[in-house]
């Protein structure tokens, strides 16, 4: 049938005008494929921020979410920058990696005033109705159960202990805190510095550390790769006798429990946290019955264990 120009202008017009009225409804929450946007802030480029990440862009991918990522390299200012962008995106939900816990109150004031929920990954606040959810990592427990293996391993003689920490602020602040806390007290703690996730860093601390306390039995290291350039410091060093504990449980984490460049590591899975983030932050925005603060697994692994250990990153 042959519309009449007339007829043929109120058509293009109807059309236009429900263009424009679906074009103009809010942000979509469903998870369905497009339906979900998820703005990832990572807090830094160690190999557990790249794992990180890795596994929550994947896990989006496969329930229909876009994710669009930043990192702050380990500056707050640049976290809070890159929140505002991810608002700027009008994205569904923001999932932060946050670079220092006490950033996080004005992270989460900004979210809050655009009207977008935060969910957080590693940590959570103290007050859990201010966010959406988080993979909850008890980063104090990881320092506990390397303090443990210390404690027994020691049994009851008076012990030197190294820390070499990360960046001061969020992870590194819980992890040596939960370690010290819960070393005996025969354990003392005679140097505390930070390696700032960097392994040239820690290689010098640690050098530094084993010149200054040559009767150093033990060294608590914030992570794997921090842990190796410290045992290559306290090797040349002719102090191969000092026991480095550890967390994080990569490959080669692993593989320096097996040949016993390192006693202990505590397993905590970046692919897991990245999973369950991802996948926790849709289901809460499509309001399913999903735990809102999700612990991750942790194990303290030794060369009794380590077939028990969970893959670290996604392939």
């Amino acid at each position: 049938m042959r519309l009449s120009a007339r007829s043929r202008r109120a058509l293009l017009a109807a059309v236009a005008g429900t263009t424009l009225v679906l074009s103009g409804c809010g942000k979509d929450t469903g998870s369905g494929s497009g339906s979900v946007s998820l703005g990832f802030v990572n807090g830094a480029d160690t190999e557990f921020h790249t794992c990180l990440q890795k596994a929550l862009e994947q896990t989006a991918k496969s329930e229909g979410a876009k994710v669009y990522t930043a990192n702050s390299h380990q500056n707050s200012g640049t976290e809070l920058s890159n929140i505002e962008d991810m608002i700027s995106r009008n994205v569904s939900a923001l999932i932060v990696q946050t670079v220092n816990v006490d950033a996080l109150k004005g992270d989460i004031a900004k979210a809050k005033a655009s009207n977008i929920p935060i969910y957080l990954t590693s940590v959570a606040t103290s007050d859990v109705n201010d966010i959406l959810g988080a993979a909850v990592v008890d980063l104090g427990k990881v320092g506990a159960l390397d303090a443990g293996w210390v404690a027994k391993d020691a049994g009851g003689k008076d012990v030197q202990v190294g820390v070499i920490a990360g960046a001061p602020g969020a992870a590194s602040d819980l992890l040596v805190g939960g370690f010290t806390k819960a070393l005996p007290g025969n354990a003392k703690v005679v140097a505390n510095q930070p390696g700032m996730f960097n392994a040239a860093k820690a290689q010098d601390v640690a050098e530094n550390m084993i010149q200054a306390h040559p009767d150093l039995a033990y060294a608590f290291v914030a992570n794997e790769e921090m842990g190796l350039a410290a045992r290559k410091a306290f090797d040349a060093a002719g102090a191969k006798n000092v026991k480095i504990v550890t967390t994080n449980g990569t490959d080669e984490g692993l593989a320096a429990v097996k040949d016993g460049r390192f006693s202990a590591t505590v397993a905590n899975s970046a692919m897991t946290i990245g999973q369950t983030a991802a996948k926790n932050a849709i289901g809460l925005l499509d309001n399913k019955k999903v735990d809102k603060i999700a612990n991750i697994p942790l194990l303290l692994v030794t060369k009794d264990n380590l077939s028990k250990a969970p893959q670290y990153c996604p392939k």
